[in-house]
């Protein structure tokens, strides 16, 4: 008997508890222990009932990912729901916490679902590129309706079982109480002739369904379902289970799961499953490394990106003292967080009372003695190297032994900072990304001498503030911002051989991103790039093309959305680039001045022009060590940057496409672009040698 499902039989009734750690995936040892706990059930004549629960806090967080590459997979979920659900005697899922995926298609094939009020379900599949391949979308809109099985399937959204009365037959307002109330209920069933109801029998109301149903969906999904592959067959699985009988739905199911199955999107999803939850787990530390204690956190800067930073620790419940050397900056840096948190209320996201409760987590100072106590400083000051030793100065002097030092430089060398201290062990970067409250990526900067224990406390802290922690080592501008000045080079440049701003914007926003580069410099603001190109002319000297016409918009002060021009122009009040022939005539003027030629670029030159030279920085950051795997790249992507997620990143984008694609692009534009191109296109010795070894950057290992 497998150990992953026990059996106990309780007077007349069989309970079925699956306990599988974590998450009571529903893995092959799982499929077999429900398989033969059923048929013993079933040939004990003294059980009348089987319920299947669990003995782990959730019922079952679904299919086991990681057999998704193969293997000895018999049986297959659906050939153990058809055992639950042909069985002659009832069977009864009692849902003591969360069921997932393929854990709710167990409950969905059972013959009656038991739960309590607040416990959530849902069938999140279309998340990693597919959908529900066990049944779910032909039993889900014959219990919970069409209209509701539709929205979950497609969002992935779990659902309160509150809300899904079709789904449950009783739902107990108290977890306390639910297995008392569930046995009471097994017992009433077989009071009443022990009557099998099969979800496979119940009759959709097709009235209930019209084809404006699914049009009407597939309307308002364009937007957010723009370029993933799944959501287009959730819907028509959903269909099916209109239009078709169950065996046939269960058939037209299997058929649109394979073709998904086999997406590269779906490859890509998958990918950044792993990658999100393979960054949490870096080399620099081990299990009996020390952590310290994050109870009080300062923040140093008030303005919108340390206001943000300290939503998140408010959030967290953890108290923040805020340092402006102004109490006037102070008091409008408390008053647009209490702002944000209102908006949040209005919205219905928080209560009024957890608006106060997170005010009341924070206070404003103009000290630096107020940060005494503190056991994380992060500085959040202008981005200048001079400025932020002078802060590290004074954090050194006022703050107390192991106080972690953290600065929130997107560019600046963390070793220099960490340098004005006496204390370079405990200094580390944390990079926040902007809206900070909003944003979900964080990349941890570990300097020459920053300590194993304040990078495990920072991971660790990460995780509680519900950031997805990224560890990176120090060059200019780490990984994502050092990957994006190619990306903005490269956008600069076409425009001066001949493409306009839209057509950049229009390849870029078609590949998947949520805008192209010269909106997004238009919303950051010009300057802000600006700034950075000032700090380095001596690195981009030898290309007097660099960024000129953006330049010359900053010096006329036309730096984007904040001043109604930037590349594009911008109706008071209103977020939507305009073309502006000036700048178009502007690159012109510049083209002519450094003897560049205009033309006819292709949307695919510009795609790879862009595209390829960033995923070869990612290429040098690898072999330099500075991101520890490729999968780390991907993940500062997507959650930094809006990479989409269904090209799983950069760096899984081109192992998608294949190296050899990239690296003979590099080679064609190196050669190509004359003195331009020697500069900007020789492609990594990393990537020469994984394209010339047919290998992915999936394979490096450092």
């Amino acid at each position: 008997m497998s150990e992953a499902v026990i059996a106990e039989v309780q007077g007349n009734v069989a309970v079925l508890y699956m306990q599988s750690p974590p998450v009571n995936a529903l893995s092959k040892s799982v499929r077999v222990g429900l398989i033969e706990n059923i048929n013993q059930a079933l040939d004990n004549d003294k059980v009348d009932a089987i319920v299947i629960s669990s003995k782990l806090a959730l019922f079952s967080g679904g299919a086991d990912i990681s057999e998704f590459s193969g293997g000895n997979l018999e049986p297959h979920l659906p050939t153990v729901l058809d055992v639950i659900e042909n069985a002659p005697k009832p069977v009864i899922a009692v849902l003591n916490g969360p069921a997932f995926g393929g854990g709710l298609e167990v409950a969905l094939s059972c013959h009656y679902r038991v739960t309590f009020a607040s416990n959530k379900v849902g069938l999140p599949e279309v998340n990693l590129g597919i959908l529900p391949g066990a049944g779910g979308t032909q039993r889900l809109p014959r219990l919970a309706g069409v209209a509701k099985a539709l929205d979950m399937i497609v969002s992935g959204r779990p659902e309160k079982a509150s809300k899904l009365g079709g789904v449950f037959d009783l739902v107990v307002e108290d977890p306390a109480n639910l297995l008392s109330e569930g046995m009471a209920f097994v017992q009433d069933v077989i009071a009443k002739g022990a009557k099998v109801r099969k979800t496979s029998d119940v009759e959709i109301d097709k009235a209930s369904a019209p084809d404006e149903l699914f049009a009407q969906y597939r309307q308002g999904l364009k937007k957010q379902a723009r370029g993933f592959f799944a959501p287009e067959r959730c819907i028509q699985a959903v269909e099916a289970s209109v239009a078709l009988p169950f065996e046939q739905g269960l058939v037209r199911e299997g058929e649109l799961f394979m073709e998904c199955m086999a997406s590269k999107e779906a490859r890509a999803q998958q990918h950044f499953f792993f990658a999100e939850r393979a960054a949490a787990h870096v080399s620099d530390y081990d299990k009996s490394t020390p952590t310290r204690d994050i109870k009080k956190v300062g923040i140093i800067g008030a303005g919108t990106m340390g206001g943000g930073i300290a939503m998140n620790f408010a959030n967290a419940g953890i108290p923040v003292v805020m340092l402006e050397l102004k109490q006037e900056a102070l008091d409008k840096g408390l008053a647009l967080i209490r702002k944000n948190y209102e908006n949040s209320a209005k919205k219905g996201k928080l209560t009024q009372q957890a608006v106060e409760d997170r005010m009341a987590l924070l206070q404003g100072s103009t000290e630096y003695e107020a940060l005494s106590d503190v056991d994380l400083v992060i500085e959040a000051v202008f981005e200048k190297m001079s400025v932020k030793k002078e802060v590290f100065g004074a954090l050194d002097k006022v703050c107390k032994p192991g106080a972690i030092l953290a600065s929130n430089t997107s560019t600046l060398d963390v070793n220099e900072i960490a340098a004005s201290t006496s204390r370079p062990e405990d200094v580390i970067g944390l990079h926040f990304f902007s809206p900070a409250n909003v944003m979900k990526l964080l990349e941890v900067v570990k300097a020459e001498k920053t300590s194993p224990e304040v990078i495990k406390t920072s991971m660790q802290m990460a995780k509680k503030i519900n950031k997805v922690a990224v560890l990176v080592g120090v060059c200019f501008g780490f990984v994502g911002n050092r990957m994006i000045e190619p990306y903005g080079r490269e956008a600069a440049r076409l425009m001066l051989e001949g493409a306009t701003p839209q057509q950049v914007d229009k390849v870029i926003y078609d590949f998947g991103l949520p805008m192209g580069p010269f909106t997004m410099g238009d919303m950051a603001g010009l300057d802000i790039g600006y700034y950075v190109r000032e700090s380095r002319r001596e690195f981009i000297a030898h290309d007097p093309s660099y960024c000129v016409v953006s330049d010359r918009l900053v010096k006329q002060g036309r730096v984007g959305l904040k001043s109604g021009r930037g590349a594009y122009m911008y109706e008071p009040g209103n977020r939507t680039p305009i073309p502006d022939p000036e700048v178009v005539q502007m690159a012109k003027e510049e083209a002519e001045r450094l003897g560049i030629e205009q033309r006819d670029i292709s949307d695919q030159e510009i795609l790879e022009r862009i595209i390829f030279p960033l995923i070869n920085e990612g290429a040098l950051i690898l072999e330099e060590g500075i991101a520890a795997k490729s999968s780390d790249i991907d993940v500062i992507y997507v959650y930094g940057y809006g990479f989409p997620v269904y090209r799983g990143g950069p760096m899984q984008y081109a192992d998608e496409i294949g190296l050899k694609k990239v690296y003979d692009a590099m080679c064609k534009y190196r050669d190509e672009l004359g003195e331009y191109g020697s500069h900007w296109f020789e492609p990594a010795p990393l990537l020469k040698q994984l394209a010339e070894q047919g290998k992915r950057f999936a394979d490096f290992k450092q």
